[in-house]
C-alpha cells in the first residue's frame, strides 16, 4: 500500500503561485498514473490535474488549464502541482492520489474512481 501525502498549501492572495508537492512511500508509484483532485467547502471533490505513468500526457480540467502544471519525478517518487495565477475560486483542500492499477494507459481524462490511493490533502486559500 502507498501513503500519499502532500505539502506545500497555504494562504496566498489572488494571482500568486504555489507548487504543491506529493511525496510517495511504501512503494514506488513510478509506474502509475497520479492525479490532483480538490474540494471546495461544500462542493464535491473535483479533477484537477492527471499524469500518465510515463509522464508523457497531462490533463487538465478546463478551469485549470494554462494555469496549472503537474510533473512528476519518478527517481524522487513525487508528484508536483504548480498553480500559477491563483483566483479566490481555487480555494479548496487539494489531495493527491495514485492510480489503482500499475501500468495502465488513458485514452481519456482521468476520473476519481480510477485512483485507489489517497493523500491526506493540503489546504489552498486564495484571497481576493
Amino acid at each position: 500500500q502507498v501513503q500519499l501525502v502532500e505539502s506545500g498549501g497555504g494562504l496566498v492572495q489572488a494571482g500568486a503561485s504555489l507548487r504543491l508537492s506529493c511525496a510517495a512511500s511504501g512503494r514506488t508509484v513510478s509506474t502509475y498514473a497520479m492525479g490532483w483532485f480538490r474540494q471546495a467547502p461544500g462542493k464535491e471533490r473535483e479533477f484537477v490535474a492527471a499524469i500518465s505513468w510515463r509522464g508523457g500526457r497531462t490533463y487538465y480540467a478546463d478551469s485549470v488549464k494554462d494555469r496549472f502544471a503537474i510533473s512528476r519525478d519518478n527517481a524522487e517518487n513525487t508528484v508536483a502541482l504548480q498553480m500559477s495565477s491563483l483566483k479566490p475560486e481555487d480555494t479548496a483542500v487539494y489531495y493527491c492520489a495514485a492510480d489503482r492499477f500499475s501500468r495502465r494507459d488513458y485514452y481519456r481524462v482521468p476520473k476519481e474512481a480510477d485512483f485507489g490511493s489517497w493523500g491526506q490533502g493540503t489546504q489552498v486559500t486564495v484571497s481576493s
